[in-house]
Formats: structure tokens, C-alpha cells, sequence
């Protein structure tokens, strides 16, 4: 799960508020051109697609976006990451770069957003990729739906999956979140998705999330059950590990389920 989807959540979100001495009398400030919102979190591990990608270890992260009024936004996010001796190396640092355009068509309330998502691993160039997205949201009174598809081309970095000789991969996934209207601060969400192709772990894989956060000024609080279908046999085969416990265990302990915990300031 990551939580990157924060970043462009807070850009479709955003409006102006103005100081007005008189608001009586005086004209409403004009919308500004350009918007700008960012956040820092700490979590427990940082998870993608139920993967762990910091060793089952803490991460520290941050974004940060410009949104056009017209809809187009830029963003960057950033995370510690896994390195060295882990099942999942990818240099210690990952850095994401995406931009796209969202729009909300008033007859309908369907809110459709895509674009073109870079990830950059500086301690680990051959991992760089990119993926094409588009999903679909809707609202009907507290409870929100969306639907989404990431598609990476084939790229330099499907070279490097031994579990998987696919030359590109789809994601597909589906989000319900609900917030109560007698508690606005509160939100219970969930996720699942499905890994197919180049970035198969062993199989193709469902991942799921399932949490809630509470959310009190600028600080949101989350706790989230993270994991996969990935299963040690998948492991065994998958990645060479016939009959070597110690191989299975290493390789798997990514994909378990587990409890994530994280806080994260918004501004």
C-alpha cells in the first residue's frame, strides 16, 4: 500500500480561503493560479503493493505539490527505503516524480485523473521505471469509490525480474473509503489490487489494505493491515528456494500481512 496516493488526493482537494475585512462590502479574491500543498510522515514500514520496500523497517517520507487551477498538478514524494541484504533492494532512497491532469465533470460528480508516474532509485538506477495511470472516483454521501490501472511499457527495468520474463505490467486496482458525518475526522478505507506481469513476486498477486485514520489539524494518524495472497510456496518456486527454509523465510517476509502505523503532518 502506499500511501503515495496522499499527494494527489491533497491537490484535488485544495481550495483558497481569503482574508476579508469586510466581507460585506468587499469583492471575493480571485482564485490563485497555482497551489501548493506538501506533507512529512513517519511509518512504522513503508509497503507498495503489499510489499515491503523497507525491510519490514521504519521509513521517513515526504511530498510535495503544485496544482494549476485548471487541473493540471506536478508532485514529488520520497521515501528511506530498503538497501543491502534485503530481500528487496532498492538502493536505500526512492524518489517518485509524476504529473497529470484531474477533472470533475459536475453533471455526474466522476472525478477522472491520469498521467505519467516516474520512480527513481538513486542507489539503484537499474530499478528506474515509469507507468501510465488513469483512475475514476465518485462520491455518493460519505462513502467514496474509485478505480484505477497503473501500466509500465516495457523499459530497461524488466530485465532484472528473474521471477517474471513479461516485458511490462499491469496494476489494476479498487478503493472504498467511508467517513462517518458525526465523526468527519474519521476514516475507514480499503484497497485491493492485482500485480500482473513484470513485477510478478513469484505469481501474479492480490494486495489489500485495510485501515483507519483519524485526523485532527493538520496531523493524520493511520493504522492499516497491509499485506498479500503471496504464500512461502509461491516463494519456493518462484524464486529457487526448493527445500531451503532459511531461503523461503528471507523472501517471504515481504509479502506478509502486517500492521502498519503511521503519522503524517499535511500543510
Amino acid at each position: 500500500m502506499k500511501i503515495k496516493f496522499l499527494c494527489a488526493v491533497a491537490a484535488l482537494g485544495m481550495t483558497s480561503v481569503s482574508d476579508v475585512a469586510f466581507a460585506d462590502t468587499a469583492p471575493a479574491a480571485p482564485t490563485p493560479e497555482f497551489a501548493i500543498t506538501g506533507s512529512a510522515a513517519i511509518v512504522s514500514q513503508y509497503r507498495f503493493r503489499g510489499l515491503s520496500q523497507s525491510d519490514n523497517k521504519p521509513a521517513v517520507q515526504a511530498s510535495f505539490t503544485v496544482t494549476d487551477k485548471s487541473g493540471f498538478y506536478l508532485s514529488t514524494w520520497g521515501s528511506s527505503a530498503s538497501a543491502n541484504n534485503s530481500p528487496i533492494n532498492i538502493g536505500g532512497t526512492e524518489i517518485d516524480v509524476y504529473g497529470g491532469y484531474s477533472h470533475t465533470f459536475a453533471t455526474s460528480g466522476v472525478t477522472a485523473d491520469g498521467g505519467v508516474y516516474g520512480y527513481i532509485y538513486p542507489g539503484a538506477v537499474a530499478g528506474n521505471y515509469y507507468e501510465i495511470y488513469g483512475d475514476l472516483s465518485k462520491s455518493y454521501g460519505p462513502i467514496t469509490g474509485k478505480v484505477g490501472v497503473n501500466f509500465a511499457p516495457a523499459q530497461n527495468v524488466f530485465n532484472f525480474n528473474f521471477t517474471s520474463s513479461a516485458r511490462s505490467n499491469t496494476y489494476v486496482y479498487g478503493e472504498l473509503s467511508f467517513v462517518p458525518t458525526s465523526l468527519p475526522a474519521f476514516t475507514v478505507h480499503s484497497h485491493l489490487g492485482h500485480t500482473g506481469g513484470g513485477f510478478d513476486y513469484g505469481k501474479q498477486y492480490l494486495d489489500y489494505v485495510v485501515g483507519a485514520s483519524y485526523k485532527w489539524k493538520s496531523l493524520t494518524l493511520d493504522l492499516s493491515g497491509v499485506g498479500t495472497n503471496i504464500s512461502s510456496a509461491n516463494v519456493n518456486t518462484g524464486f529457487g528456494c526448493v527445500g531451503n527454509a532459511g531461503c523461503i523465510n528471507f523472501f517471504h517476509r515481504p509479502a506478509k500481512t502486517v500492521a502498519v502505523l503511521s503519522l503524517t503532518a499535511s500543510f
